[in-house]
């Protein structure tokens, strides 16, 4: 799969600094290019399998204006690239010869003047239209110009290295923005839509439907013109540590793509008011979803892919980036889930970005909700991946059990680990599954993903696993679960237990 990273040039580089250099405005221009294959960037033609690559661009009449851009030179699988009908300038460029692969070039009905380069002329199999542009000569000579340079091969590697190190001192300064503290937010304009606070009032119909409020603010179903849905969230002018949270998740939205995050249209900053406007997401969240009050009980085999999916998306924010990304938030309320309940990871407000995976943050200010901080986090202050993975292992005890980590009831508090703890004592897999399943789901699957869970929350943070094995694990207990649909395996139910196991025990408050 095609992801973002943070600091090496790319092919999703590539096209995203091309998207921002001619304001492509394509509305299909979002979240990662090729994966889902239904939903590739329009005018992008992508390779399937695992290994995904850009095979051809059209941005034939997209009104593309100044010189052919130095980071077409990073789609170095282009095959086709299409630039005709726009109002291109400059010159041919020759590291157009260098793309290995490129068997078809139309610039034509453009602005472009010089001579068309040699190397691009000799250049084997390579069908190249240049039509339409009146300052293009096409001889072998022009005299317009008599500065000529002659090019070599060695020299055209040498320009090639420049462009590429320009390439990556210019993404190095834009991801320094990560650590700059500013009072005014810092939103990479380009990279998404700005809506005015007018056009913030039209799309939500002057705030009629609220859907979701945070320290934040407020969240509003809106719909763009189009008829797309979207959540618009509103940042409240009493919010302090509010406007901190919200400034850090427009900058890190702005510069990570993946499809378990959930991801950013566009934003309004005006004046006083500032709002993020996201996809939305039809489902709601995972919280929700897994309420005692929900009559739509989520399946045994959506829990597994909710599961999957959600360590897809924090697998990318530790592991996909060059820098790597600490939630500090996770829970089921941040774990939201789309029309085809495609779960997708969300609120990045508290988040932190750290330069290697050895460093730590040492806070004194508190992170997260009680139930999925990390106790070690707590006792001292340090945040790494770890902290993470001990809130994603109690997200999986709350999608195996239906229970909150914590269940206050009068003067009691009920902690699901101790509960769940008995239980595997004592062998009582059926008494750890949420009941509301009615014994629905495989005997495998279900202690396979106990185990992950519990390791997870292992209380020293170096004995928990890395988000790629837990990755990997909750895949293999998804693909035992199928396993077990298609033969009908032997189910939890025709289970005898050897053990007879109390039932849950509340403990005093402490």
């Amino acid at each position: 799969m095609l992801a973002l990273g943070l600091l090496a040039p790319s092919p999703v580089n590539a096209i995203i600094e091309i998207k921002d250099i001619y304001g492509v405005s394509r509305i299909s221009w979002q979240g990662d290019p090729c994966v889902p294959t239904n939903l590739a960037w329009d005018g992008l033609s992508c390779s399937s399998g695992n290994n995904i690559r850009i095979l051809s661009l059209n941005l034939s009449s997209s009104k593309l204006t100044g010189q052919i851009s130095a980071w077409f030179a990073g789609l170095g699988n282009l095959e086709s690239l299409d630039l005709s009908n726009n109002e291109l300038t400059g010159q041919l460029p020759e590291f157009l010869a260098t793309l290995p692969n490129l068997k078809f070039i139309n610039v034509s009905g453009n602005k472009l003047t010089g001579s068309i380069p040699k190397t691009l002329r000799e250049k084997d199999n390579l069908q190249l239209s240049v039509a339409d542009n009146p300052g293009l000569c096409q001889k072998d000579s022009c005299k317009k110009h008599k500065f000529v340079i002659p090019l070599i091969a060695s020299i055209a590697v040498l320009v090639l290295i420049a462009i590429l190190s320009l390439m990556i001192w210019r993404i190095k300064k834009k991801r320094l923005g990560f650590f700059a503290k500013s009072q005014k937010m810092e939103i990479v304009k380009q990279k998404n839509r700005e809506f005015s606070y007018f056009e913030v009032l039209r799309i939500t119909n002057n705030f009629t439907t609220l859907i979701g409020e945070g320290g934040f603010g407020k969240v509003y179903l809106s719909t763009l013109e189009d008829d797309t849905q979207v959540a618009v969230k509103l940042l409240s002018p009493s919010s302090k540590q509010g406007y901190k949270e919200f400034q850090s998740e427009a900058q890190l939205l702005t510069l990570i793509y993946h499809r378990n995050l959930v991801s950013l249209v566009g934003y309004c900053h005006e004046n006083d008011k500032k709002a993020l406007v996201y996809e939305y997401m039809d489902n709601g969240d995972l919280d929700q979803l897994l309420s005692e009050r929900n009559p739509n009980v989520l399946k045994w085999n959506e829990r597994l892919q909710v599961a999957v999916d959600a360590a897809k998306g924090l697998e990318y924010l530790h592991n996909g980036c060059k820098t790597p990304i600490i939630h500090r938030d996770l829970k089921p309320s941040n774990i939201l889930l789309n029309k085809s309940k495609l779960a997708k990871i969300a609120d990045f407000g508290m988040s932190r970005v750290f330069s290697n995976d050895r460093d730590s943050h040492l806070s004194t200010q508190p992170a997260g909700t009680p139930g999925y901080i990390d106790p070690e986090f707590q006792r001292s202050g340090n945040l790494n991946k770890k902290s993470d993975i001990y809130s994603f292992g109690m997200i999986l005890l709350q999608l195996i059990t239906g229970r909150p980590p914590i269940k206050r009831n009068l003067e009691n508090i009920c902690f699901i680990l101790d509960w769940v703890q008995s239980k595997i004592e004592c062998g009582d897999i059926d008494g750890i599954v949420d009941p509301r399943l009615t014994r629905e789901f495989g005997v495998t699957s279900a202690w396979k993903i106990v185990e992950i869970s519990m390791s997870c929350i292992l209380p020293t943070p170096a004995q928990r696993p890395d988000i790629t094995y837990v990755l990997q694990e909750l895949q293999e207990c998804l693909a035992l679960e199928m396993d077990h649909a298609t033969h009908n395996v032997v189910t939890s139910s025709s289970l005898q237990y050897g053990v007879n196991c109390e039932s849950m025990t509340i403990l005093s408050a402490r």
